[in-house]
Order: C-alpha cells, then sequence, then structure tokens
C-alpha cells in the first residue's frame, strides 16, 4: 500500500524560545515548560516520554514509559529490570529520553546516564500504586514471549487469590532509574520551519554551557 504524505503540512505558531530569556540551568525551564503544559494542554499526557536505549542486539529502540519524578539531578521512571529495557541499560547506561507536546509545538531531547536508584525508594513508590498495578508488576515477565493473554489474565487472578489478606512486597527485578543528563535540547515550534532550538551541554566544572542551534 502507497501514501503520498508530502502534502501533509503545519505551521508552528505558539511560541518562542531566546537565548538570552532563557535560565542557566535547564531543569529549571524543563519544570517551567512541564507546569505550563501541564496547566494548559490537558489533553497532552504531560509525563509521557520516550526512552531510546541501545539493545544488545545492537540497535536502538524507542518506547514510551512515564516519567514520575523529576528534580535538578535528574529524570525518574521505574520498570522490570529484567525486560528488553532493563537488559539493554545494564549493557549500555547512555540513554535518550523525548517529550513531545504537540499542543504547546514544543520538544525536549534529553541525552543522559540511567542508574537504578536507592530500594528504599523503589519501595516507597512500590507501595503507592493501586494494588492491580502491584499486581500486574509482579505477574507481568516483561519482554518475554507468552502463548497468549489468557496466561496472563490467569496468572493474574491466582496472585489475586494469594495477596487476598497478605502484603504485596516490591519484586527485586522491578523498580526505578534515574536518568542523569549530560544535554538537554529545547525546540520550539515556529513558522517556516525556521524553529528554536537551545541546546545545554553539562561541562566539566558541572556548570551548563547553553547555544543555539539552527533549525
Amino acid at each position: 500500500m502507497e501514501k503520498d504524505l508530502s502534502n501533509y503540512r503545519k505551521s508552528y505558531e505558539k511560541g518562542e524560545l531566546l537565548l538570552e530569556q532563557t535560565p542557566e540551568n535547564p531543569l529549571e525551564l524543563f519544570r517551567n515548560w512541564f507546569n505550563e503544559v501541564d496547566q494548559h494542554f490537558p489533553e497532552d499526557e504531560t509525563n509521557a516520554m520516550t526512552i531510546s536505549t541501545i539493545g544488545i542486539d545492537g540497535f536502538p529502540k524507542n518506547r514510551v514509559v512515564l516519567l514520575k519524578k523529576f528534580t535538578f539531578e535528574g529524570f525518574i521512571f521505574y520498570t522490570n529490570y529484567l525486560s528488553e529495557k532493563g537488559k539493554a541499560i545494564e549493557h549500555n547506561p547512555n540513554v535518550c529520553l523525548s517529550f513531545f507536546w504537540h499542543g504547546a509545538e514544543r520538544q525536549i531531547i534529553i541525552k543522559g546516564k540511567a542508574e537504578k536508584i536507592a530500594a528504599n525508594l523503589s519501595d516507597g513508590y512500590f507501595e503507592s500504586r493501586p494494588k492491580g498495578s502491584q499486581l500486574g508488576a509482579i505477574a507481568s515477565n516483561q519482554s518475554e514471549v507468552i502463548p497468549n493473554r489468557q496466561f496472563l489474565e490467569d496468572k493474574l487472578k491466582a496472585l489475586e487469590k494469594e495477596y487476598t489478606s497478605k502484603e504485596i512486597v516490591r519484586p527485586e527485578f522491578w523498580g526505578g532509574y534515574m536518568v542523569k543528563p549530560i544535554s538537554i535540547e529545547f525546540w520550539q515550534g515556529r513558522p517556516n520551519r525556521l524553529h528554536d532550538r537551545i541546546l545545554y551541554t553539562l561541562e566539566e566544572d558541572l556548570n551548563w554551557d547553553k547555544n543555539r542551534l539552527s533549525p
């Protein structure tokens, strides 16, 4: 099947990003953008982000996960450590995160290194999750081949019965990662494809250098 997409066009006109108006720390700008999108564009799932890893097979792979916390140190998400994603990070902790907020015509691309967070922090987040999500994390051997959907449903039902009156403890194979950024690029769509791009790069003295990039 063939479909010509050459006439798909959109003019980006909702904002601007000027170098002289940006803060010295990119995490401050991230926080400002995140809060603005969260407030003014509720149709966007603000904390949905794409994470790219380099797999053991040498190929990059992207998938969408949910950002659960961000600080001036980095960005935290949770997953199964034994999943394809977890194994890729274990093999190569260099990852890329990206956010695309179409309502605000904004994109952020973050390069950094992923590392496991402290076990007690993963415990605390796991305990805050709904019981169904807790059991779902235990039921799913993420990324492994299963025979059918019913296999998964039966496994969840068995766990629901097992944990009827028993505390659910976070499994060791499930927990959080923090991505500590080394570069953060902010993209604001502009008319005529002359988009604003500001790149922050972490220097050896831990200060941030920032530059405007050509679109």
